[in-house]
């Protein structure tokens, strides 16, 4: 069970401050949610230099060989209901997976 809290499109764990945001964002976007199921249909989307946010996973994380995917799963709301919804995450070898974030409710 992985409880992840989308603020401005980034996850932060429980007890993160949220000040340590730095990306200038036009909308508020909350979205707190529960992987229910395992992430089905991944693709990579990017991997090292071509992530627009390489410089900021190595320095929040560290260094990696760092690949964007995309993926298919299932996931619970705050307010109980279950969608199936488009995931994006980075990933790193030895670092794991990091900044899942629902990109699209598909149901």
């Amino acid at each position: 069970m992985i409880r992840s809290h989308l603020v401005y499109g980034r996850e932060y764990r429980s007890g993160t401050r949220l000040e340590s945001c730095s990306q200038k964002v036009h909308h508020r976007l909350v979205i707190v949610f529960e992987l229910i199921s395992k992430i089905e249909s991944i693709e990579t989307i990017a991997i090292g230099s071509k992530i627009s946010d390489i410089a900021r996973l190595h320095k929040m994380y560290g260094k990696g060989r760092w690949r964007k995917l995309k993926g298919f799963g299932r996931v619970r709301l705050t307010d109980g209901s279950e969608y199936d919804a488009e995931l994006h995450w980075y990933e790193a070898h030895g670092i794991g997976r990091k900044e899942l974030k629902v990109k699209q409710l598909l149901d």
